[in-house]
C-alpha cells in the first residue's frame, strides 16, 4: 500500500475512534426512545415502563416508551434493527425476538444475533398450563393420563400461531407424547377467557393476567414451565419436577442495534444494573409475577444466540409447520 494512503487510513481510523469516544462520553444528551413491539398493557409494556422510568431518573434524560405493535412484534423489532446505532433507539425485547426468527422463515425478520447487541436481561417469567376447574385432573400427571385415554379430546389455547405459548404447547405435546388440539387466539386474554368459560379445556398463559383467575378458583394451574417453582405460585410444580423436560421462560431484556458503540452498550448495561438494584424496581417487577434477572456482562447476548438455536431445533423436532 502507498505510504501516504496508509497514513490517511490511520488518521481516518483515529478520527472515527475519537468521534465514537466523544459520543460515548457525552451520552445521553437527548431523549432515548425505548420501542416496545406490543400494545400497551401487556408484560412487555409494563416492563418497559418500569425500566424506562428508572433509567430516566438515573441517566438524567427522558426515556420515551414507544409502543409499536404489529406483525407478531416484528414491526417494532425491525424498526429498531434499522435505527442508527447511537444508543438513542432501544428495543424492549422478549422471547418473540428469537422465536419469530425461527418460525417465520418465508419472510424472515432481522436476524437477532446479527442485527442486535444484547444490553441486559431484565426479568423472566414462566408460562403456566391452566385448565378449567371442570376438567377432572388436579395434577399434571392426572391431566396427562386423561389426555392419553382420550386422544384429540382436549383443546388447549394459545395467544396465536408461532408465539411462545404455542411453541411451549408443542414442546409439551412432544415431551409427554400427547394428542392435544391447538386452538390459536389473537392474544392470551381471549384464550384465558374461553378457558374460564369452558369453551376450551385449557391454555398455556403467562403470569400477568392469569393470577386473579387462580385466586378466585376460576382456573386451575397444573404446572409452570420454569426450571423450578415460581415464587408467585409456590404450590404449583414445574414441568421438570413432574418428569417432563419443558423449560420455557418468557424473558424481557433491552437490546440495541448491533452498530452501537461498546462504550454506550456498557453505559446502558451499568445503568440497568443500577436500576435492577433498586428495591422499588424489583418490587414492581415481582408484583406482576416477574423474577428480576441477575446481571452478568455479555450473558444476554449469548442467551439470545442460544435461544435462537434452541427454537430452531425445537421446531424441527416437533415438526411444526413454519410460516
Amino acid at each position: 500500500m502507498n505510504p501516504k494512503h496508509a497514513r490517511l487510513l490511520l488518521l481516518a481510523a483515529a478520527a472515527s475512534s475519537s468521534v465514537a469516544a466523544f459520543a460515548a462520553d457525552s451520552y445521553p444528551n437527548r431523549p432515548i426512545r425505548m420501542v416496545v413491539p406490543f400494545a400497551p398493557g401487556g408484560g412487555s409494556d409494563v416492563t418497559g415502563r418500569i425500566m424506562g422510568q428508572k433509567l430516566a431518573e438515573l441517566m438524567g434524560q427522558t426515556v420515551v416508551v414507544d409502543n409499536r405493535p404489529g406483525a407478531a412484534s416484528m414491526l417494532g423489532t425491525d424498526l429498531v434493527a434499522r435505527a442508527a446505532g447511537d444508543g438513542y433507539t432501544l428495543l424492549l425485547a422478549d422471547l418473540a425476538l428469537t422465536i419469530n426468527s425461527a418460525y417465520f422463515v418465508k419472510q424472515p425478520p432481522a436476524d437477532p444475533a446479527r442485527a442486535f447487541t444484547g444490553v441486559a436481561l431484565v426479568a423472566e417469567t414462566p408460562y403456566i398450563l391452566m385448565v378449567n376447574p371442570a376438567v377432572p385432573a388436579a395434577t399434571l400427571k392426572e391431566f396427562i393420563a386423561l389426555a392419553k385415554a382420550q386422544p384429540g379430546r382436549y383443546n388447549i389455547g394459545s395467544s396465536g400461531n408461532g408465539g411462545g405459548l404455542h411453541l411451549t404447547l408443542e414442546l409439551f405435546k412432544l415431551r409427554a407424547g400427547l394428542d392435544l388440539n391447538h386452538i390459536p387466539y389473537k392474544g392470551g386474554g381471549p384464550a384465558v377467557n374461553d378457558t374460564v368459560a369452558g369453551q376450551i379445556q385449557g391454555t398455556f398463559i403467562g403470569m400477568g393476567g392469569s393470577l386473579p383467575f387462580v385466586q378466585n378458583k376460576r382456573l386451575r394451574p397444573l404446572a409452570v414451565t420454569s426450571s423450578r417453582r415460581s415464587a408467585a405460585l409456590p404450590d404449583v410444580p414445574s414441568m421438570t419436577e413432574s418428569g417432563f423436560d419443558v423449560v420455557v421462560t418468557n424473558w424481557y431484556g433491552i437490546v440495541a442495534p448491533s452498530a452501537t458503540p461498546k462504550a454506550i452498550v456498557q453505559r446502558l448495561y451499568d445503568e440497568v444494573g443500577r436500576a435492577m438494584a433498586a428495591p422499588e424496581v424489583r418490587e414492581r417487577l415481582q408484583a406482576t409475577g416477574l423474577e428480576p434477572a441477575a446481571q452478568v456482562p455479555g450473558q444476554f447476548q449469548k442467551m439470545i444466540e442460544a435461544e435462537l438455536r434452541r427454537w430452531r431445533q425445537a421446531i424441527r423436532d416437533a415438526r411444526i409447520q413454519t410460516e
